[in-house]
């Protein structure tokens, strides 16, 4: 596949920020909404779905494996699926673009059905380990070919009947997690994971809402059993998809940085597992308020205020990092900013997501005038105290969705404007982004 011409544009401060917004829907649930009910039997329907380049890539893998997958003129999506072992022979290579979520879980559904699918992506995805996956997934007894390192392009050759495995993982990933689930559907007989560390719980919840027999234990420790029976009968379901916390992130940690904002964002998903990054900044003093708090399929949903605030650096414990993964790079801003130092560790999965994670957010805020640590496993920041960066850096994102965010959320507290190398990225996840800012930006 070839990869999109780069689009660079420059973020400066333009003024309090003020507004109300819907984030985009929430992108792991979106996937799961869309690849379950490809194997219902039956009709589903899915509003609120993030129409983002991602969600679009496991809508048209699914499409490719047999189900009929359509978005009405409404942006009401229906789904007619296959069932579960119903999964046709995609006739071409499955293109993923950006998404990882997408190819790790797509790898556990072929592995239990007796066909064969190649993955491809974009140049970031294809840097992105894989063995992580493949390697459970050999133990049911499938098959791999992939590239050197267990990276993309990558074939999978499923096997029906599957073995069904018990896994303990040996480290904290929803993915991982999910992808032997999702293998586990189409494999007669009990696939159980150990997960040490709680990650995300999605799969968990909405599989039990098309109706499989999933439980879940907890022990003394902490440590959650999840066994799935299979081989599993999903039905049609009618899914609300709430709006992403990881793209609420954004606009929140916007108007926490800059004077005289106050914003709010409606129908956040605010599922404990995700919800990491709101119980950190709140401990650095941001002024969060949450309303019209609720349940929508099974899922915690509120709206969030946020106000600008006098933050104070912490110490964030390594085990709050599964539930606030992907938010980190805009926590690094918002500590970059805040009164003292924040030290964050137990962060070696942020070298491996879209990009190293940590390089780039160390070497991006240290250009715009930040003073940051880099160490193996996580960055020591020491804030400006609220003061305003100097900014005027450029900005190499490696086309990194939540990199180039980042730094367009920095620069409404910098001298000088952030150029960012690469903007496109950013529709993987969050096409409405920079009209959202230029909204924020006039409504003050």
């Amino acid at each position: 596949m070839t990869d999109s011409i780069a689009r660079p544009k420059s973020f400066s401060y333009t003024g309090p920020l003020r507004g109300d917004v819907r984030v985009p829907g929430d992108k792991s649930i979106s996937h799961r909404a869309l690849m379950f009910s490809a194997l219902a039997v039956g009709k589903s329907t899915i509003t609120g779905l993030l129409e983002g380049e991602d969600v679009l890539s496991t809508a048209a893998a699914m499409r490719a494996m047999g189900a009929d997958i359509a978005r009405g003129a409404d942006g009401v999506w229906t789904v007619h699926g296959v069932g579960v072992g119903g999964l046709m022979q995609p006739d071409t290579a499955l293109d993923m673009g950006n998404s990882g979520t997408s190819t790790r879980l797509l790898m556990g559904l072929v592995a239990s059905h007796a066909i064969q699918a190649t993955f491809i992506g974009d140049a970031s995805l294809s840097k992105r380990p894989m063995g992580r996956v493949s390697d459970p997934l050999s133990q049911i007894g499938a098959e791999f070919i992939s590239s050197p390192g267990g990276t993309l392009p990558l074939t999978v050759r499923g096997i029906c009947p599957a073995v069904p495995i018990s896994y303990r993982l040996p480290v904290a990933s929803a993915q991982v997690k999910s992808a032997v689930l999702l293998a586990g559907l189409n494999t007669p007989g009990i696939t159980e994971v150990i997960e040490p560390i709680p990650t995300r719980d999605h799969s968990e919840r909405m599989l039990r809402g098309f109706g499989a027999d999933l439980t879940v234990e907890v022990d003394a420790d902490g440590v959650r059993t999840i066994r799935l029976v299979g081989e599993a009968e999903l039905n049609p379901q009618n899914i609300d998809v709430p709006g992403d916390p990881s793209s609420a992130a954004f606009p929140i940690v916007a108007a926490l940085i800059t004077q005289g904002s106050e914003i709010t964002v409606r129908n956040v998903g605010l599922n404990p597992t995700r919800s990491g990054i709101y119980k950190m900044l709140e401990a650095m003093g941001a002024d969060l308020t949450y309303s019209n708090e609720r349940e929508v399929g099974g899922e915690p949903v509120a709206d969030i205020t946020a106000r600008h605030s006098a933050l104070t650096g912490i110490e964030v414990p390594p085990e709050a990092a599964p539930s606030m993964i992907d938010e980190f790079p805009v926590f690094f801003v918002a500590a970059s900013m805040a009164q003292g130092r924040t030290v964050t560790s137990g962060l070696d999965e942020l070298r491996v997501k879209e990009s190293d994670r940590l390089a780039l957010m160390a070497t991006g805020l240290t250009a715009n005038g930040a003073t940051v640590t880099e160490r193996e496993d996580g960055l020591v920041i020491d804030g400006s105290g609220g003061a305003a960066l100097a900014g005027g850096a450029t900005i190499a994102s490696a086309l990194d969705h939540r990199i180039a965010m980042s730094f367009a959320i920095a620069a409404q507290n910098c001298r000088d404007a952030v150029t960012v190398d690469d903007v496109s990225p950013i529709a993987t996840s969050f096409p409405t982004f920079e009209g959202m800012l230029e909204a924020f930006s006039a409504g003050r």
